[in-house]
């Protein structure tokens, strides 16, 4: 059972987060170990067990990208290390990026600014993210695009990770 059956979603990318909290509140009502501690060990084991997987279907799930990081590996699509490809221009553009936090270090305003920025790009990259995803879903198994678009979304999800450790470093001290 893979983490969108656990919780009663369908598996794709767009999850209304309403859903998926209802869903999730559901799930950990229902085997929650606090309401078998009067039960057999077995049904404590049990209901531990089962909390744990909604917990971790809610956690991977909720986080737009680990949730297409997790949908792309069910799709058949590539991991980070086996498509690391990334565009010279962004590669360049990150590089600056990196520059842009060293200068700010110190400076509120500026860190400020650029945390807008980064989160603003992340968004963005996600969006595309999630086109990609509809545009899989909308065409034919048979059609051989669709492995280029578990490509292109791979490589979306590298420039998001990479973006995202940029919003990492510029808090760390």
């Amino acid at each position: 059972m893979d983490l969108f059956e656990r919780l009663g979603l369908p598996r794709r990318f767009s999850v209304d987060a309403a859903e998926l909290e209802r869903a999730y509140l559901h799930l950990s009502r229902n085997v929650h170990p606090d309401y078998h501690l009067a039960g057999s060990d077995a049904a404590l084991a049990e209901s531990l067990d089962a909390s744990a997987a909604v917990n971790e279907a809610y956690s991977v799930l909720r986080d737009p990208f680990t949730r297409a990081d997790y949908l792309l590996s069910l799709l058949g699509g590539p991991t980070a290390t086996e498509h690391k490809q990334m565009p010279g221009a962004f590669l360049a553009e990150m590089l600056e990026a990196r520059e842009q936090i060293e200068e700010a270090r110190g400076n509120s305003a500026a860190i400020a600014q650029l945390e807008l920025v980064f989160l603003e790009r992340s968004a963005g990259l996600m969006q595309q993210v999630g086109q990609l995803f509809t545009r899989f879903e909308n065409t034919p198994e048979i059609d051989p695009n669709r492995a280029n678009l578990l490509m292109q979304i791979r490589g979306l999800l590298n420039a998001t990770k990479y973006v995202r450790g940029l919003l990492r470093d510029l808090h760390a001290d």
